[in-house]
């Protein structure tokens, strides 16, 4: 065969995947094209609402089993705060077990952290072990560190036009958990002797749920689209949208975790609490529906949806501050998820349009939300007291 003809059938023949350490399987090569895109999102929406649902009952539940277990009342705050290290620890291997294994796998580990999580943290309650909390809670972090990254999947699945649609509707789905979740707090009640008790069950069939919706997930392992700029500037370009996540994420956690002890020092029961955190979770995700149907493209856009999110924070920061009654508290916790879904889809978009990110500047992005956000927890020691 003449050197041209070799070439030919060289350039003609499938593209081949460079064998790495951990790729033990590829079905497909990654950023290959996968038939049914919108049914790919769909499925990543579905196993994102699951872990909303559980998110709901976890961040309801956090504070007041602090209370009840703690060897002390400022101790309170650390399930929350263990539930916030998981998930930050969870961000760097979620991210590399994404590239290596895909989609099915790696987000099926992660709801199966949560699973284990919520049946410790609900074994915990029942012998009133405040370490064993901890340690449930810590694991309920991973999968929350793994569920975030339904969102990088759809927009690295999704084309540069439909981006902001792919992120929109899998956000928007946790609004529909965050509206269920009452309702699952009531009925997880009444099948069990401890109201407590009862939620994190209830967390844990959701995480089982979004276990089983990994398996609908598409085997699609995402090649994130990398710009011609040499990877300093790409670091660089991506500093903005984390910063102005990083603060939406600061003040969310400060007022979502001093908000709940602010409403039982006022008399509020744990099921007021619970429905007062559920609708901050619906307010949460809700807005983010938005992005599905609103015309909102490239990074100048997203610039000023993060901006109108901060401006929405600052407030609810306002109205948290003046509160004296429970009415207030829920008004400036929904205020202020409505500013923390703005300003964190703005961000998110923000960030895939302007830096490009690859695998491990999503892993550093995310880490750096959920460190604020611990500092946010940790700030709100005082409100324990």
């Amino acid at each position: 065969m003449s050197l041209a003809a070799e070439r030919a059938a060289a350039s003609s023949s499938p593209p081949r995947v460079a064998a790495r350490a951990g790729r033990l399987a590829c079905f497909c090569p990654a950023g290959a094209p996968v038939e049914g895109e919108w049914r790919g999102v769909a499925a990543l929406a579905g196993g994102f609402a699951a872990s909303v649902l559980s998110q709901t009952l976890v961040l309801g539940l956090a504070p007041l089993a602090g209370l009840l277990l703690a060897p002390q009342a400022s101790f309170a705050v650390l399930p929350l705060g263990a539930l916030l290290l998981g998930a930050a620890l969870a961000t760097f291997p979620a991210s590399l077990l994404l590239d290596a294994f895909g989609r099915r796998v790696s987000f099926a580990l992660g709801a199966s952290h949560g699973l284990a999580g919520a049946l410790l943290c609900a074994w915990a309650l029942s012998v009133h072990s405040f370490v064993a909390l901890l340690l449930g809670m810590f694991w309920l972090g991973i999968a929350q560190g793994f569920s975030l990254f339904y969102r990088h999947e759809a927009a690295l699945g999704a084309s540069h036009a439909q981006r902001a649609a792919a992120i929109g509707l899998v956000f928007g789905a946790g609004a529909l958990a965050g509206l269920a979740g009452p309702a699952v707090a009531d009925l997880a009640s009444g099948l069990s002797a401890s109201a407590y008790v009862g939620a994190a069950l209830a967390a844990g069939a959701a995480q089982f749920a979004a276990f089983s919706l990994a398996a609908f997930t598409s085997r699609r392992l995402p090649a994130p689209a990398l710009s011609d700029a040499p990877a300093p500037r790409r670091w660089a370009r991506m500093a903005a949208p984390t910063l102005v996540a990083g603060l939406a994420w600061f003040a969310m956690n400060l007022v979502m975790l001093a908000a709940p002890f602010s409403m039982i020092g006022c008399g509020v029961a744990a099921a007021g609490v619970f429905g007062a955190v559920a609708w901050h979770v619906v307010a949460m995700y809700a807005p983010a529906l938005l992005l599905a149907f609103a015309p909102v493209t490239g990074a100048a856009s997203a610039r000023w949806l993060a901006a109108l999110g901060l401006f929405v924070i600052v407030l609810a920061l306002i109205v948290f501050i003046g509160a004296r009654e429970a009415l207030g508290f829920a008004a400036a916790l929904v205020g202020l998820a409505l500013g923390w879904s703005l300003a964190t889809a703005g961000a998110t978009l923000w960030l895939h349009e302007d830096a490009a990110p690859d695998r491990m500047m999503l892993a550093t992005h995310d880490a750096i939300l959920f460190a604020c956000a611990i500092a946010g927890a940790l700030a709100a020691f005082p409100f324990a007291r």
